[in-house]
């Protein structure tokens, strides 16, 4: 009878494990669940938007502040933000999953969050193609594989169609200004520069240290781009305006100010690495056939 017990529970742990669910999160980790999740903790707003494109919206349980999209989302209890968590909080909707930005929450609560022994998904998509494969990653650990493809193949659809229209057309140099003071940019090391290309434009500051570097206004007069382009509020408000683009007319030798190539684009847009980054890309490609129509006028 004790030697039926001990292979009684022999094949059961056999089973389980044959049945857990493994991924690989941005992080290079493995991520493993007994079965799939159903009480998530979101901890970024781009997260809570890819738990929805990958069929996980109603099992999402807590999520942080400007979590606003889609219209679902604002519903959903707050766990704090990206520089605070509300660690009891989360312990208290008992998560079996939970979900964080690996660069955005704060470093200090990491650890805590580790100590909680619940299964830790790290998001940060790095690349356009990183957003669609986290869709689906998302969607094998909730157990929603079949809408989490057919928002991923949505989504890998729509940039490959502005790519094959866009990406060969006349270059546009670009700056983009995160910030205004300090002025800053961003490198080649992030999506926002594989959407510029696709829509045939240059980052003037691909090359520049770090991913986002501080940068004087004579080395934009002296790059001389094309096209300046920011963030504009979007559902996400900002502790402050936004940086405008305004103070740039005065320098009228600027060609993109000359031609009047001044973009300002809705900041969720293009600023979350999720779906909507295709809408942001396609306002933003044209955007760059405004710039390449003034030529020469």
């Amino acid at each position: 009878m004790i030697l039926r017990g001990v292979i009684a529970l022999l094949i059961g742990f056999a089973v389980a494990r044959a049945h857990a669910i493994t991924v690989t999160d941005d992080s290079g980790a493995p991520v493993t669940l007994a079965k799939p999740a159903e009480r998530v903790v979101s901890l970024a707003p781009h997260v809570t938007e890819l738990l929805f494109a990958a069929g996980g919206g109603a099992r999402i349980v807590g999520a942080v502040t400007y979590s606003d999209y889609p219209k679902e989302a604002q519903a959903i209890p707050r766990v704090g933000d990206n520089k605070a968590l509300d660690l009891e909080r989360i312990v208290a909707l008992h998560p079996d999953l939970i979900v964080v930005w690996r660069h955005g929450n704060a470093a200090r609560q990491m650890d805590r969050l580790t100590a909680l022994s619940v299964p830790i998904y790290f998001s940060e998509p790095k690349h356009l193609d990183d957003i669609a494969a986290s869709i689906d990653k998302l969607g094998v650990l909730l157990g929603t594989q079949a809408q989490a493809r057919a928002s991923s193949d949505a989504f890998t659809r729509d940039i490959a169609q502005l790519r094959a229209r866009y990406a060969a057309r006349a270059p546009v140099s670009v700056f983009y200004q995160v910030w205004d003071d300090p002025l800053m940019t961003l490198n080649r090391d992030n999506v926002f520069d594989e959407v510029i290309g696709l829509c045939g434009g240059v980052n003037v500051f691909a090359a520049e240290k770090p991913r986002v570097p501080t940068i004087s206004t004579e080395a934009v007069l002296a790059a001389n781009p094309e096209a300046i382009v920011t963030a504009t509020p979007g559902a996400t408000k900002p502790d402050r305006r936004l940086p405008a683009l305004e103070q740039w007319k005065r320098w009228t030798s600027l060609t993109a100010v000359a031609r009047g190539n001044l973009f300002g684009i809705d900041g969720d847009l293009i600023s979350r690495p999720t779906p909507r980054l295709a809408i942001g890309a396609a306002v933003l490609c044209r955007d760059f056939e405004i710039a390449r129509g003034r030529r020469g006028k």
